[in-house]
């Protein structure tokens, strides 16, 4: 496997300090390996390019799990997987779907690795939907978040049901009181340690209070959005009925956003975090499901609407800004009797929105639905130049692009939406006619 290939695919010069000591961990030893490190600094592809060095590609058996608490870091892991061009065949397994459709793709796909939820990864091995004696590889990603969220009956069985298991791999982004017995973590064990002694949050993220003048915060949140521009900003709130009211407020008042927490179908989740993270909206307004799990570059900033209910919450929330070497910025809009929690670190500046203009800017792209995809055998470079043949697009106005089993998602520059709806419409992709719609 040419690493240096690998690297350059997902536009990355070099490994950092942190990823370059879990693969020597990994790599170099043959016990299990304890990764700490704060979010965002590359923990999913420290132990990924290591351990595809040690499956056997050549094999068609399942040779690692990867164990995660939800299904968007089940989804993101095999995507960043796929993006790696590796060679590796993946399958993400979760609740909220059809274990019967998973089993029919565990069938087709002949996965080396699984990323999956304890409780859906447990099901399938039970009706022996994956073999468990070829898994010699378990990773457990987030695990205090997994063990936190009340997963510990779950693990246990699936731990006790993998006779082959030979090395384990725990990840997280803070330090766990305890790792449970019946993880079975060998003593011989490494721990690559690289969180901060006393480094609440990075550095490189500076702190601000808004001041509310009424116990409604919506104005004042309108107003610091409308100072932000185009930035790619994540609101958060305490609760899913206050995303929902949130959300209808700012988007009657013209902003283009997408929202997120737990209550949502899996297909609204998908495509409110598709949308933010393509370009296509520039505020998302969640729950703390929002702050872990998910890898979403370039976030400008984090809005605190509602006060973290934790000192963790909090680090995880801001956690989602400056990531890798960039800057951020973190907003806490305090209403008139409220105060930022005594728990939060450094130097808070007060901040006065002074946005000159009332018209919430667009973000830079839009989403389109086009209704072909992989089991049409149509591919993202089919969907380029169909774009740019029939669209008249150039290369550089198409952003991500998802290619799902029956349908695709694909991110262009605003400004050209209408004309390629116009264009492209009744034209047909590698000689069949399909749907092409703007995702709303």
């Amino acid at each position: 496997m040419d690493i240096q290939k690998i690297l350059a695919k997902l536009r990355i010069t070099e490994l950092n300090e942190m990823q370059q000591h879990a693969a020597e961990a990994i790599l170099c030893s043959d016990g299990d390996v304890v990764l700490l490190s704060p979010t965002g600094t590359g923990k999913t592809l420290a132990y990924l390019l290591p351990l595809l060095q040690r499956l056997d590609a050549s094999s068609d058996e399942v040779q690692a799990l990867v164990v995660v608490p939800g299904r968007e870091l089940a989804l993101q892991t095999d995507t960043v997987l796929r993006d790696m061009g590796s060679g590796f065949r993946s399958v993400s397994c979760y609740g909220g779907r059809a274990a019967m459709d998973e089993h029919r793709k565990l069938k087709e796909v002949k996965p080396q690795i699984i990323f999956g939820t304890p409780g859906r990864l447990n099901d399938h091995l039970d009706k022996e939907n994956i073999s468990r004696y070829g898994i010699h590889w378990l990773v457990i990603d987030e695990f205090d978040k997994c063990l936190e969220m009340g997963f510990h009956a779950e693990m246990q069985k699936l731990i006790k049901s993998l006779p082959g298991l030979k090395r384990r791999i725990l990840l997280s982004a803070t330090n766990a009181e305890q790792i449970p017995q019946f993880v079975n973590m060998a003593k011989k064990g490494t721990v690559v340690d690289f969180l901060p002694e006393d480094e609440q949050t990075s550095e490189r993220v500076t702190l601000y209070e808004v001041k509310s003048p009424t116990k409604d915060k919506l104005d004042t949140l309108r107003q610091l959005l409308l100072d932000m521009g185009d930035e790619s900003s994540i609101v958060f709130l305490n609760y899913r009925d206050s995303v929902e009211r949130v959300n209808r407020y700012l988007s009657e008042q013209g902003f283009t956003t997408s929202f997120f927490h737990g209550g949502l179908e899996q297909k609204q989740r998908e495509d409110a975090l598709y949308k933010f993270s393509n370009g296509s909206a520039n505020v998302m307004i969640s729950t703390d499901l929002a702050s872990r799990g998910l890898d979403i570059p370039d976030i400008a900033n984090i809005i605190h609407y509602h006060m973290p209910e934790s000192e963790e919450g909090y680090i995880h929330r801001v956690g989602r800004t400056a990531r890798w070497d960039k800057q951020g910025k973190a907003f806490f809009i305090t209403g008139p009797e409220e105060q930022i929690p005594e728990y939060v670190e450094g130097e808070v500046e007060p901040y006065t929105p002074t946005a000159k203009s009332q018209e919430p800017k667009a973000p830079k792209n839009a989403t389109l639905y086009i209704g072909k995809g992989k089991k049409d055998k149509v591919s993202k470079g089919d969907i380029v130049g169909f774009l740019c043949k029939k669209g008249g697009l150039e290369s550089s106005e198409i952003g991500r692009i998802d290619v799902n089993n029956r349908y695709s998602y694909v991110a262009v520059k605003r400004e050209k939406l209408q004309q390629v709806l116009r264009q492209t419409q009744g034209e047909k992709i590698k000689g069949i006619k399909t749907i092409i719609e703007p995702v709303r």
